[in-house]
């Protein structure tokens, strides 16, 4: 897969205010406020900022924690992982494999039958239905 790579600038113009300070500054979406959360439509969740497939629909479940989650990617390289020691917790965050946008954390409380939960903000996200993606 290509990389994707823009200057600050670029994607200051290319992403919303929110979008910017989520994917590019690692901020967090409110709980229960992201268009996804409760979203239950059949696709392909890919990469606000870049376009690459990162999460199926199939994939995602409710795990009552206000971010959609999913107990996979879409696949293996196509997201990347960090450790993060912010906020006084230590938590594996999760990018685009892409364009490095920050996407959320993955917990190791999930479902089977991975026992991940991919805890990721909405605003990173752009559904793309079934219809369009099969």
């Amino acid at each position: 897969m290509e990389r994707v790579e823009l200057t600050d600038e670029e994607w200051r113009r290319r992403l919303t205010p929110e979008q910017y300070r989520v994917c590019r500054q690692k901020g967090t979406e409110p709980a229960f406020t992201g268009a996804y959360w409760d979203c239950h439509d059949p696709g392909v969740y890919r990469c606000v900022c870049c376009g690459a497939p990162l999460f199926a629909a199939e994939d995602k479940y409710d795990s009552g924690s206000g971010w959609p989650s999913f107990t996979q990617p879409l696949r293996k390289d196509a997201v990347a992982y960090h450790e993060d020691a912010s906020h006084g917790m230590r938590r594996t965050e999760v990018t685009c494999a892409r364009c490095d946008a920050h996407l959320g954390h993955v917990f190791e409380d999930g479902p089977p039958p991975t026992g991940l939960r991919y805890c990721i903000n909405s605003v990173c996200l752009v559904l793309e239905p079934e219809s369009e993606s099969s």
